[in-house]
C-alpha cells in the first residue's frame, strides 16, 4: 500500500464526521468508490462508524476509524484523542490531497491538515450555513479555515453564493460541483415485489419522501398538505416516509392520525433499499425548509419520477419547474397540496415530467460527470492552479 501511494500522484484522504446513512455519507460512498475505480488511491477517515463503511470497503476504499467509536464525536465536537489520531494518520499516510465533508470533520481536520503540511486542502459545503447560528465560535473558525484551503466547494449555486457573499470566501477559491447519481435498469419485478411486500396495490398512486425525520425536512408541512389534498387523490394512494427518526417520529404519527390519513401513510424508517422504494413509487417529494443539494431528488430523477420540491438550496437547479416536476415555496402546505392534487389528477402530466427528469439527470447529474470534475480539480490544484482556472467548476 505504501509503495502504491508513493507512485500514484492522485491520492486523496476524505475526512467525514460519521458513516451513518445520510445524504452526504451516501454521496461520499458513491464518489469515493467511483474515484477508486479510475485508479486513484482513495481512503476515508471517519470519526464515527456506520453502515456506509461496508459499502466503501466493498468497493476497495480503505476506511480508517477514529478510536473511541461513537464517543469520538459528541455534542458537535470531537474528543482530543480522535483529533490527535487523525493528525497521526495524516503524518503516516502523507496524502497529497485531504478533502473535508461536514462541519465537525472540517473544524478538526482543517487544523490537523495544516500542521501535517498536506499540500492540497479542500472543503466541501453540502448545506446552507444555518447550523452556524447556534455556534458563533465554530462559524469564526470555519471562516478562518477557508483562508488556508486550496479550494472551497459548494454543491449548489445557493451554497456557493452564501460562501462568497456571507462567509467572504475569495471567488478564486470557490468551485461548484453538483452531486452525482448512478443510473441502472430497474425491472418491473422490483416495483411489483416492493409493492407486494408493503401491501400496496399495483395500480395505487404512490408518493415517497426520503429524508431523515428532522424538523427542517418539513414533514409536518407535507402531512398537512396531504390532509388537504386527500379528496383529490385516487383511492388507495400511499405516502412512503423513509428515513431515520431523529426525534420527531412520534409527533408525526400523531399528526397523521389527527389528519385521518393513517391508512395511507407508511413510516418505513431508515432503509438500505432506497432505489427499490423509488422504483416502486410514482412521485418523489421533498418538503425541506433548507437544503444544500439533495441526493434523493437526483435519485428520484434517475428512477424517472417527477418531483414536488420546495424552492430551497439546489432543488430548483435540479427540478425545472413545470418540466421535471413542480417547485413550491417552503413553509406553505397549501401550495404543496395544490401540487399534489395537480399531479394526482393528471397521469399523463406526471409521466411526461418523469421522462424529462430522467433526461435531465443523465445530462447534468451523472456520477461520471461528478467524478470527472473532482479528478480535474485535484490534478489542477496539485499543478498549482486554482478553482477559478478550471472552466468546468469555476463560479462566474
Amino acid at each position: 500500500m505504501q509503495a502504491r501511494r508513493g507512485q500514484n500522484q492522485l491520492n486523496v484522504l476524505f475526512v467525514i464526521s460519521g458513516l451513518q446513512v445520510g445524504g452526504s455519507e451516501r454521496q461520499l460512498a458513491l464518489l469515493a468508490s467511483a474515484l477508486a475505480k479510475t485508479g486513484m488511491d482513495v481512503a476515508v477517515y471517519s470519526f464515527i462508524d456506520g453502515p456506509v463503511r461496508a459499502t466503501l470497503q466493498s468497493s476497495g476504499v480503505e476506511v480508517v476509524l477514529a478510536p473511541g467509536g461513537a464517543s469520538a464525536a459528541t455534542g458537535g465536537g470531537v474528543n482530543p484523542v480522535a483529533a490527535l489520531h487523525l493528525f497521526c494518520v495524516m503524518l503516516r499516510r502523507r496524502p497529497r490531497i485531504v478533502h473535508f465533508l461536514l462541519p465537525a470533520a472540517y473544524l478538526v481536520g482543517g487544523p490537523a491538515a495544516i500542521l501535517a503540511r498536506i499540500p492540497v486542502r479542500i472543503m466541501s459545503r453540502r448545506s446552507l450555513n444555518n447550523y452556524q447560528q447556534g455556534s458563533p465560535l465554530s462559524a469564526l473558525i470555519e471562516r478562518r479555515l477557508h483562508r488556508v484551503m486550496s479550494a472551497v466547494l459548494g454543491n449548489s449555486r445557493r451554497v456557493v453564493d452564501q460562501l462568497c457573499n456571507v462567509e467572504q470566501v475569495p471567488r478564486e477559491k470557490l468551485g461548484l460541483i453538483y452531486n452525482g447519481v448512478e443510473f441502472g435498469p430497474v425491472g418491473s419485478d422490483v416495483r411489483s415485489r416492493i409493492r407486494a411486500s408493503l401491501g400496496i396495490a399495483e395500480d395505487a398512486l404512490v408518493f415517497v419522501i426520503v429524508a431523515n425525520l428532522i424538523p427542517y425536512k418539513g414533514h409536518r408541512d407535507l402531512i398537512e398538505a396531504f390532509e388537504q389534498a386527500a379528496p383529490q387523490i385516487p383511492a388507495g394512494w400511499r405516502l412512503l416516509i423513509v428515513g431515520r427518526d431523529d426525534g420527531i417520529g412520534t409527533n408525526l404519527r400523531s399528526q397523521v392520525r389527527s389528519a385521518r390519513i393513517e391508512p395511507n401513510v407508511l413510516f418505513l424508517g431508515a432503509r438500505d433499499d432506497v432505489s427499490d422504494l423509488l422504483a416502486a413509487s410514482d412521485v418523489n417529494l421533498l418538503s425541506s425548509h433548507q437544503e444544500g443539494f439533495s441526493n434523493t431528488v437526483l435519485e428520484g430523477m434517475a428512477a424517472q419520477l417527477p418531483a414536488i420540491v420546495t424552492d430551497v438550496g439546489g432543488n430548483p437547479e435540479a427540478i425545472l419547474d413545470g418540466e421535471c416536476g413542480i417547485v413550491v415555496p417552503p413553509h406553505q402546505p397549501d401550495r404543496l397540496a395544490a401540487a399534489i392534487g395537480r399531479l394526482a389528477g393528471d397521469r399523463s402530466l406526471w409521466l411526461a415530467m418523469g421522462r424529462n427528469a430522467l433526461a435531465r439527470a443523465r445530462e447534468k447529474f451523472s456520477i461520471d460527470s461528478c467524478v470527472a470534475r473532482h479528478r480535474e480539480l485535484y490534478a489542477a490544484l496539485l499543478a498549482g492552479r486554482k478553482p477559478c482556472d478550471i472552466a468546468s467548476i469555476r463560479v462566474d
